[in-house]
């Protein structure tokens, strides 16, 4: 049966969300995974819950669930299904699209850990720098392709980010519609640029 619409007024406001829990993904093989979190990246091995049933949907799907604990207390958490099988990659989605970045105190940081990651044998990309942070990019063993990050802005500019924010996203959502018009007659097939580049260094010649 479909759920009831109510009336937004009479709805409680959200409840403040405070951080993220933890992200989840699929793990080919759980040591393989914690060594890389835990003796590689420093993240410690905080949880396991394993289960031959899932308890959101009652399906059949033998599992280990364990979690590794950012010092924030959050967590990033893996699923090894014990049949040695990676998460496949999305077809239509370029490789460096997906990923998940953590936050590290310095520059100084990021390099140090872009020189334990390369001497672990992990390819790194970067440093990159994107004016209000710098990051360095990489792919865990499960095809997971995560980011480190030193923060450089500090709030004040990041409030003075925040001011402009949801009057670009409405450009971008208009001229999104009418490309999605052109496009229905024919008249555009290309994806839509947005309005703006905010990464002029890097445009091809």
């Amino acid at each position: 049966m479909a759920a009831v619409l109510k009336d937004p007024q009479t709805l409680p406001a959200p409840a403040p969300i405070h951080q993220l829990h933890h992200y989840a993904y699929r793990a080919k093989d759980a040591e393989e995974t914690r060594h890389f979190y835990e003796d590689i990246l420093g993240l410690p091995l905080y949880h396991i819950i394993q289960s031959d049933v899932v308890p959101s949907t009652g399906e059949y799907c033998p599992y280990t669930h364990f979690f590794f604990r950012l010092q924030d207390g959050s967590f990033i958490a893996f699923f090894d299904l014990g049949d040695d099988q990676a998460a496949e990659p999305s077809p239509n989605t370029p490789k460096w699209v997906n990923h998940i970045s953590f936050r590290v105190d310095s520059v100084q940081a990021l390099r140090d850990m872009k020189a334990r990651l390369e001497a672990h044998g992990v390819e790194v990309l970067g440093i990159t720098d994107h004016h209000i942070f710098h990051s360095i990019y990489f792919f865990d063993p499960n095809g997971v392709r995560l980011e480190l990050t030193a923060q450089l802005a500090d709030e004040f500019q990041m409030l003075q980010e925040s001011k402009t924010a949801h009057a670009r996203l409405k450009e971008w959502t208009a001229r999104k519609e009418q490309w999605r018009r052109d496009r229905a007659e024919g008249k555009a097939a290309a994806p839509l640029k947005p309005q703006q580049n905010d990464r002029p260094e890097f445009v091809k010649k």
